[in-house]
């Protein structure tokens, strides 16, 4: 435990769309001390309260439990969602990288893990109703990133149990928004070369209508609110965090002013296949057949359990993020910095 009046919390990732938002809450934060972010580049600038250090969990090496040390609670989320084409790197990375921040976590006896999971740890479930956090995570096993978020779902069951003194939390945020981590999100799905001024109203008067293709949203500093609640509120197990409404077709078709045009699910497949086999496109044919299959969320738990309300509709987001690409938004650290393109 630390030794002042506050908590001392580690943050893995601390440099991403997540971890940016969820060190400055942390830090804003009157019972936390001192916040220490982990990640592989340090950034520019730091909120005050906030240390830094070097690390990347993809590497092989010791040293992890004596940055823990001390610590009253560790927030897990790094993640390397690309290369795509090569799966074992990611593995090594999300995966090994994960075992090790759990080992560490209980060779310091930390006691308190939040680990990032997401909607996309869960089984193929409906698009008309939402499930609560019962629902089976075991994944779309095709798809890379939800393969290793339901893998790591089967690791920490094993950890809760050998380590029963260790209080864990589970997020499972449906996918994550914000300005500044549009052009970060436009590199790594729509790739380097698209460029983010293309997603203006007047330029797209058709969009498609992929029948399934219904998701949810949420914006980071949100989802970064529900983080800070669990590291201090007694609480564990799973949390199902998203906001309302449901996007879909329409809703685009109406931020947009644009006309749908129905496109079959195995045309837009093909399409997204052979971008992705010409290395045209990041985003995987794998990831496409898992979104379609994701089920709505129920964050009921959330709300009641920590108190915790999204502060923006899922529109609101959408319309933020939008705004980000097309200006090139970024922030000051190496995974988000800004471009419109390249």
């Amino acid at each position: 435990m630390s030794s002042g009046s506050g908590k001392r919390v580690v943050v893995t990732g601390a440099t991403g769309n997540v971890g940016t938002s969820v060190v400055r809450l942390l830090a804003e934060d009157p019972e936390v001390e001192s916040v220490v972010g982990l990640a592989r580049r340090l950034p520019d600038r730091r909120p005050p309260g906030t240390q830094w250090s070097t690390f990347d969990l993809g590497a092989e090496g010791a040293g992890l439990a004596e940055v823990f040390e001390g610590a009253d609670a560790v927030v897990h989320l790094a993640w390397a969602f690309q290369p795509t084409h090569d799966p074992a790197v990611t593995w090594r990375t999300n995966v090994l990288g994960s075992l090790r921040v759990f080992e560490a976590v209980a060779a310091a006896d930390v006691p308190v893990l939040v680990h990032a999971s997401s909607v996309g740890a869960y089984s193929p479930g409906p698009k008309e109703r939402t499930v609560g956090e019962s629902w089976p995570t075991h994944g779309w096993p095709d798809a890379a990133y939800c393969r290793e978020k339901a893998y790591l779902e089967r690791a920490l069951d094993t950890f809760e149990r050998d380590h029963p003194g260790i209080r864990v939390v589970r997020m499972r945020p449906a996918f994550l928004f914000k300005r500044e981590a549009a052009s970060e999100q436009r590199r790594i799905f729509g790739g380097r070369l698209l460029p983010g001024p293309v997603f203006r109203p007047e330029l797209l008067p058709f969009l498609p209508d992929v029948p399934g293709l219904r998701m949810q949203a949420l914006h980071t500093d949100d989802a970064a609110e529900a983080y800070r609640l669990a590291v201090r509120t007694d609480v564990g197990g799973p949390f199902n965090l998203a906001a309302d409404p449901p996007l879909d077709a329409a809703l685009l078709a109406e931020m947009f002013d644009a006309r749908l045009v129905r496109l079959p699910r195995p045309a837009a497949r093909a399409a997204i296949a052979a971008a992705w086999g010409l290395r045209l496109l990041p985003a995987s044919p794998h990831l496409f057949d898992a979104v379609l299959r994701l089920p709505l969320m129920d964050c009921t738990r959330a709300r009641v359990e920590l108190g915790w309300r999204p502060q923006r509709t899922a529109t609101e987001v959408l319309a933020e993020f939008l705004h980000g690409v097309r200006a090139g938004a970024g922030a000051p650290t190496e995974p988000l910095r800004g471009r419109k393109v390249g």
